[in-house]
């Protein structure tokens, strides 16, 4: 089958793989018909290249229709329509029985020293083949699925394998005062979904980007917007004082993560570290590696007294400084993770299955491509260029 393979460091390619088959009476094989890019997919196209092998297939935003199962499967047919959380949890450990689905103890990588494995994304996360593909094997078939309702088009759930929860859980564990300010740091997907998700319970949403095609979409469906190209960034904190009576955002939904821009040293070191032999590069990396902490701090600092912040952007470094004075004294909620997908797909496919799009999920993506052209929308996205904030391939 031909899938997205990572074969170095800025190098992804389409491939021919070994065909995805069951391998566990658990299992379950589901026929791609959709799949995304996703902003983390660019973390393997650089960052976390130390933790990569060629021929990975890479890709955690799938969705398709159920083509074998397990002999151990009861609840899922073949035929069924279904999304592929990106999260690989089993659904009935104590984590999972208390909706920590990303910290599944049956899937925890407790080699690496990290959570529930994922799939498609590096050694770090159990190097589970990805979503990129034409095929997919599904590990326990019978409570990892989210079944879907055939009939509406894939993009009105395909969301559910990544965005929609990861914003979902981002805006909740905000916890934003009834009609209080939620300031979301960028506008890519996740970002902007949440500034969707929040406008539809009644929040004031201002929303901090620097490329005019996602501020224009966010301020489309309601959201106050702050260019950081008109403002300097050691300003952010008193323009949004500006906004909100002095005090700053009650909340904040930081959406960017390790990809910042502003932060030139941990940039350069990042860099550095790619000159490193592969062993040495892992090392410093789960050590003594910083990540591009700005929008971070910029969090920090637009946040009001007392309010919470909410971290979906993902971070990589072990040794970042934090400003700890700062976060103690303000009494700062920090709240963070990777989202438990299952925790929330239910309550989110309600919202799905309503007659109306309320969150624009089926006009959400701006290119639709063959999943032959991956490697150039993996350069275009990385980019920021041609207008693109999300990408889904058609296998």
């Amino acid at each position: 089958m031909r899938a997205v393979t990572w074969q170095g460091r800025q190098d992804v390619q389409v491939t021919d793989v070994p065909d995805a088959a069951i391998e566990q009476p658990t299992d379950a094989v589901v026929r791609i018909t959709s799949t995304a890019l996703c902003g983390s997919d660019l973390h393997l196209y650089d960052p976390l290249a130390p933790f990569m092998t060629p021929g990975d297939v890479i890709g955690h935003e799938p969705m398709g229709v159920v083509e074998a199962v397990g002999a151990e499967v009861s609840d899922l047919a073949v035929g069924d329509r279904v999304v592929v959380p990106f999260n690989i949890s089993c659904g009935t450990c104590w984590m999972c029985s208390r909706g920590l689905h990303s910290q599944c103890e049956t899937t925890q990588n407790r080699d690496q020293g990290t959570g529930a494995s994922l799939f498609g994304f590096s050694s770090l996360y159990g190097a589970v083949p990805g979503g990129q593909a034409e095929a997919l094997r599904v590990p326990f078939a019978d409570t990892l699925p989210i079944r879907v309702p055939d009939g509406p088009p894939d993009e009105r759930f395909l969301f559910l394998s990544d965005v929609l929860p990861t914003a979902w859980q981002g805006v909740q564990y905000a916890d934003v005062p009834e009609g209080g300010t939620l300031l979301v740091m960028g506008a890519g997907p996740i970002g902007d979904m949440a500034a969707r998700i929040a406008l539809t319970r009644g929040l004031r949403v201002i929303v901090v980007d620097l490329v005019p095609e996602r501020l224009a979409r966010v301020r489309a469906r309601g959201a106050e917007t702050i260019d950081l190209t008109e403002v300097d960034a050691d300003d952010l904190g008193d323009v949004v004082r500006g906004m909100t009576d002095g005090r700053g955002a009650d909340a904040v939904h930081e959406a960017v993560g390790l990809e910042a821009h502003g932060s030139p040293p941990a940039e350069l070191a990042q860099k550095a570290v790619g000159l490193l032999p592969k062993r040495l590069q892992q090392s410093v990396m789960r050590h003594v590696s910083l990540d591009r902490m700005a929008a971070l701090y910029q969090s920090i600092d637009c946040v009001r007294r007392g309010g919470t912040i909410s971290v979906s952007g993902v971070y990589g470094g072990a040794a970042d400084p934090m400003p700890m004075l700062q976060l103690f004294d303000k009494q700062v909620q920090l709240r963070m993770g990777q989202a438990n997908v299952r925790r929330w797909s239910d309550d989110i496919l309600g919202v799905l299955t309503q007659d109306e799009d309320v969150l624009g999920v089926e006009s959400f993506a701006t290119h639709r491509l063959p999943l032959e052209e991956a490697p150039a929308a993996y350069r275009t996205f990385r980019d920021k260029e041609d207008g693109m904030v999300k990408a889904v391939f058609r296998p």
